[in-house]
């Protein structure tokens, strides 16, 4: 049997499984350190830091399943609500980055007593799925959101756009200490498990009884805890191997430097007239980069004329 040790840190990490002779996937992934990076780079509020939390471990768990290791997973969560949209962008590497369009917005507690995370995002809009093997053709999806939490959401992806019938359970626990619980688990049935009404009801049973996946992180369960709890009795078979998670973001001064270019010629120019330099952000991880005067004329130099 698979064993691993409980902590009350544990590192961030991704297994696999399978239950009822493969008719079942599971994944799990504990991201509460890479959630606590990303509050502190992008400066989120409570229910941003859920939001976005949320987000990036539902596309690390896409990402599990592509097979190629340059393959990449983007979400982008576009609703009516005041957090102005997410965006996240995974890998089969195990690295993740996002953000949101307004890190500080915050909303009283819903009906639950919980995080708004719905009311932030909104319960209309779109949820935009890309799928990239590294093969030139990436796969695009789009569906309407369902409520805004997130969960609900890509799990009503997953069975209208790829008709897989998934549960997403995903989670993030955000005090005034900063995040001390984060992750999710994604089980799929897959098409020869469909067929048994049985087990599937049997499933959806279990899953309705589970009031969160950070409660259960919070009392010290494993990943393979939580999945011997749902599929310990249908075969459940885990999987050796762990893949650690981090957030991670691939820019550099270069790639920012190119940015610039989309604001053209003339205004590079008085950027370098006025501020004898130009200073871009990276939105996925705050980083900043400054161009001093020299650069900027490079920059400009190498760009054709209008």
């Amino acid at each position: 049997m698979f064993k691993e040790k409980s902590s009350s840190i544990m590192a961030d990490k991704l297994i696999r499984a399978t239950a009822a002779d493969g008719g079942i996937r599971v994944v799990g992934a504990i991201t509460t350190q890479l959630t606590e990076e990303a509050r502190g780079r992008h400066k989120l509020s409570y229910v941003a830091t859920a939001a976005l939390g949320r987000t990036m471990v539902a596309g690390l768990l896409f990402a599990s399943s592509m097979k190629k290791a340059e393959s990449r997973v983007n979400i982008r969560i576009k609703g009516q609500g005041p957090l102005q949209g997410i965006l996240v962008d995974a890998g089969t590497d195990g690295t993740v980055r996002g953000y949101v369009g307004n890190p500080s917005i915050e909303l009283p507690p819903n009906e639950k007593g919980k995080l708004d995370v719905g009311g932030a995002v909104g319960r209309r809009g779109y949820l935009y799925v890309v799928r990239d093997n590294g093969n030139g053709q990436p796969y695009h999806s789009t569906v309407e959101l369902v409520s805004g939490e997130i969960g609900e959401d890509l799990a009503h992806y997953l069975v209208t756009s790829e008709q897989t019938p998934s549960a997403l359970i995903v989670g993030v626990f955000v005090d005034a200490s900063g995040v001390t619980a984060a992750g999710g688990l994604l089980i799929q049935v897959l098409p020869k498990a469909a067929r048994d009404e049985d087990l599937v009801d049997l499933l959806q049973s279990r899953l309705s009884d589970i009031k969160g996946f950070t409660p259960m992180l919070q009392a010290g369960m494993t990943l393979p805890q939580m999945m011997e709890g749902i599929l310990g009795d249908l075969g459940l078979e885990i999987f050796p191997e762990i893949q650690m998670l981090r957030y991670q973001c691939g820019c550099t001064v270069d790639r920012m430097a190119e940015a610039l270019k989309m604001l053209g010629k003339q205004e590079l120019e008085e950027m370098l007239n006025q501020e004898r330099g130009a200073e871009v952000t990276c939105e996925f991880c705050a980083n900043v980069y400054r161009l001093d005067d020299r650069q900027l004329k490079s920059l400009i130099s190498g760009m054709p004329c209008a």
